[in-house]
C-alpha cells in the first residue's frame, strides 16, 4: 500500500480502508469481524454474515457513534450505518461478485490511489518540514512538559503563597540570568510579571524562526509578514500554555517553575485574570490531545491567516494557509482516525483564541493606567499598540 491510502478511510467506522469491500471502502475491522461466536461465519465479514444468516439485532434508538473503537459496541446501530453507507444486499444473497466486477472495483481504488498520491506526498513533506523546524524553535514541547508535569523530569520549584513567590524569585535569579534585578518584595506580582514579558519576547522571537520555515512565508510582502507575526503572537503562546497548564496550575520560566491556580487566583486584579481566564479554554484543548507534529501545523495555520487588519496581499497568504490546512487535515484522519471532528474542532479553535487575546490586551492597557512602574518589553510594547 502507498502512503496515499492513509487518505481513504472506512465509510463505516472511519479507520484505515482496505480496499473496496461490498460496494463501499471499508477497513479490515467493518469487512472482517473478531466475534469469537459464529466461528464458521466470521471471515465472511460483519455485514455478509448479518445477512446470510438473517440476524436480527436488538434496536437501539440511540443512534451510537460508530468508529474504530467502538464499532463492537451496537451491532444494531454499526448494520445500519453498512446499510446507509451504501454496502450491497444484492452482492450477499447472490455470491461472490463476478471477476469482471472485482476487477473494475479494484482499478477504481487504485486510480484514486494515483490521484492522491502527489497531492498526499507533498502535504506529508510539508508536515516533516515544519515539524522538524517546530522541535528545533520550541523546545518545551508536549511530551517534555508532559514529563515535567508527572514529576518524571525536571527539579520542580513549587509556588503557591506570597512567601514562596519571593523565594522562587530567588531561585529564578541565581538559575537563570535573562532578567535583571528583582523588583522590591511589596512589588512581587510586577516583578513576576516583568519576568513573563522576557518569556513570552523569547517565544515571539522563535515563533518568527519557526515562520520563515513555513513553505512561501519569506515570499510574501515584509510588511504583511510582520502584521502576521504581531497578530498571531499572543495565539501562539496560548496554544502553548495548553501543553503547559493541567487543572492545578501552570508551568512557567522554562520548565522550572510552577505556579499552583489557587495561587493565581489569589492574586490582586488584573494579575489573576491574565491567566485564570484562560484556563477552560486550555482545558478543552488539551482534551483534544494533539501531538507536537499536529501543533507545529495548527501553528503554521494560525500564523497564515488573511483576515489580520492592514494586508497588503491577503489572497496569497490564504492560499498558503491553504495548503497547511491540506496538511493538517491529513495528519489528523492518520493520527487520530478515532475523531473524525478533530479537524473541525481545531478551525473553531482559531476563532476561539481571538476574544482571548483582546481581553489579556485590555488587561495590560489596564495595567498600563494604573501601575506607574510598569515598563514593558520593547517588543512587546510594539505588539500591544498594534493590536489595542
Amino acid at each position: 500500500m502507498t502512503a496515499a491510502l492513509l487518505n481513504l478511510e472506512c465509510k463505516i467506522c472511519g479507520d484505515r480502508a482496505s480496499g473496496y469491500h461490498y460496494g463501499v471502502y471499508a477497513c479490515e475491522g467493518c469487512k472482517v469481524t473478531n466475534t469469537i461466536k459464529e466461528t464458521v461465519w466470521r471471515k465472511s465479514g460483519f455485514f455478509r454474515r448479518t445477512v446470510r444468516l438473517n440476524l436480527r439485532y436488538k434496536v437501539c434508538s440511540q443512534k451510537c457513534p460508530v468508529h474504530k473503537k467502538s464499532r463492537n459496541k451496537c451491532q444494531f446501530c454499526r448494520f445500519k450505518k453498512c446499510v446507509l453507507a451504501g454496502m450491497s444486499h444484492t452482492a450477499i444473497r447472490f455470491g461472490r461478485t463476478p471477476l469482471a466486477e472485482r476487477e473494475k472495483m479494484f482499478m477504481e481504488f487504485h486510480v484514486l490511489v494515483r490521484q492522491l498520491e502527489p497531492k498526499s506526498e507533498k502535504q506529508q513533506a510539508l508536515t516533516r518540514s515544519l515539524y522538524d523546524s517546530y522541535l528545533e524553535n520550541f523546545p518545551m514541547t508536549r511530551s517534555k512538559a508532559k514529563s515535567i508535569l508527572s514529576g518524571k523530569d525536571g527539579d520542580l520549584f513549587v509556588i503557591h503563597d506570597m512567601k514562596s513567590l519571593m523565594a522562587g524569585e530567588e531561585f529564578l535569579k541565581r538559575k537563570l540570568s535573562s532578567v535583571s534585578t528583582l523588583f522590591p518584595a511589596a512589588e512581587l506580582e510586577l516583578s513576576m510579571f516583568r519576568r513573563v514579558q522576557y518569556g513570552l519576547a523569547e517565544a515571539v522571537r522563535r515563533l518568527t524562526q519557526f515562520a520563515k520555515s513555513v513553505p512561501g512565508f519569506r515570499d510574501l510582502e515584509l510588511s504583511d509578514q510582520i502584521t502576521m507575526l504581531k497578530y498571531s503572537a499572543l495565539e501562539v503562546n496560548i496554544i502553548h500554555l495548553s501543553h503547559l497548564t493541567n487543572k492545578d496550575g501552570v508551568l512557567m520560566a522554562e520548565g522550572s517553575v510552577f505556579m499552583t491556580r489557587e495561587f493565581i487566583k489569589s492574586l490582586r486584579k488584573p494579575f489573576c485574570d491574565m491567566i485564570e481566564i484562560k484556563f477552560d479554554f486550555l482545558a478543552k484543548f488539551r482534551a483534544l490531545e494533539l501531538e507536537d507534529c499536529d501543533l507545529a501545523l495548527f501553528i503554521a495555520a494560525v500564523i497564515l491567516c488573511g483576515d489580520r487588519p492592514g494586508l497588503v496581499n491577503p489572497k496569497a497568504i490564504e492560499e498558503l494557509q491553504d495548503e497547511v490546512l491540506q496538511a493538517l487535515e491529513l495528519q489528523l484522519k492518520v493520527q487520530h482516525p478515532e475523531s473524525p471532528r478533530l479537524f473541525a474542532k481545531l478551525l473553531q479553535k482559531m476563532t476561539d483564541l481571538r476574544p482571548l487575546v483582546a481581553e489579556h490586551v485590555r488587561s495590560i492597557h489596564l495595567l498600563k493606567k494604573s501601575e506607574m512602574d510598569l515598563c514593558l518589553h520593547p517588543l512587546l510594547l510594539e505588539i500591544m499598540q498594534d493590536l489595542h
